[in-house]
């Protein structure tokens, strides 16, 4: 594979250019002004808490990654993009399950195991008919469904606001899958709105991993 071939997944972009993308490419600052707003809130509450900090972090990197990936256009940028997201999406599956369903560290370990093993033989073969190149997507939209619901039983309010994540996912990711059905309609794409409402998910995330550390 060549890192630096140049790829074009986007309405928006119409050329090589770095800033061929420019809504795509500025709506990442979303991603870390939610990092910065999320990090005061964990310095207030929990500044103990490792777990919170490095999917802060992780956070931070996603914005970054998705920048050089609606610049730069390439198969690294690319990279660059996907890694940090499945690494907060495993890393907060397997701190929900151990904390907000109080399961033991090796099946909450398991399970998230499980759950990228599925996601990589399954997600596209089960999801691409629905909803095309977001089919990897959808398991981690039903994994916070489903834990959201689960942790509701515990804990109303916290586990109402996990669900309320699930929601706003479930448009972000409906707008992903129409950037490019809405091309004709809408030339320079609705994809930006995917990363406004993602890094309100993941905000929204954090903040109830935070508050239920902190009680």
């Amino acid at each position: 594979m060549d890192l630096w071939e140049q790829v074009d997944n986007y309405c928006e972009r119409v050329g090589p250019e770095f800033w061929s993308e420019p809504l795509n490419a500025v709506t990442n600052a979303a991603f870390l002004i939610a990092a910065f707003l999320v990090f005061v809130i964990w310095r207030r509450k929990t500044p103990d808490d490792r777990a919170g900090l490095v999917l802060i972090v992780v956070l931070f990197a996603i914005g970054v990654g998705s920048f050089l990936f609606h610049t730069f256009a390439t198969r690294w940028a690319g990279l660059a993009d996907v890694i940090p997201i499945v690494i907060f999406i495993h890393v907060y599956l397997y701190v929900a399950l151990n904390r907000y369903l109080d399961l033991r560290w090796w099946l909450a370990l398991g399970i998230v195991i499980a759950f990228l093993v599925a996601t990589v033989l399954f997600a596209d073969t089960l999801f691409s008919p629905l909803v095309g190149s977001s089919a990897g997507y959808v398991p981690a939209l039903l994994a916070i469904f489903v834990v959201g619901a689960l942790f509701a039983r515990k804990d109303g309010k916290l586990g109402a606001e996990v669900l309320l994540a699930g929601l706003v996912f479930l448009l972000s990711l409906t707008v992903r899958t129409l950037d490019e059905p809405f091309c004709e309609q809408v030339t320079f794409g609705i994809h930006f709105m995917w990363h406004i409402l993602n890094s309100v998910v993941l905000f929204l995330l954090i903040r109830v991993l935070i508050l239920q550390r902190a009680g």
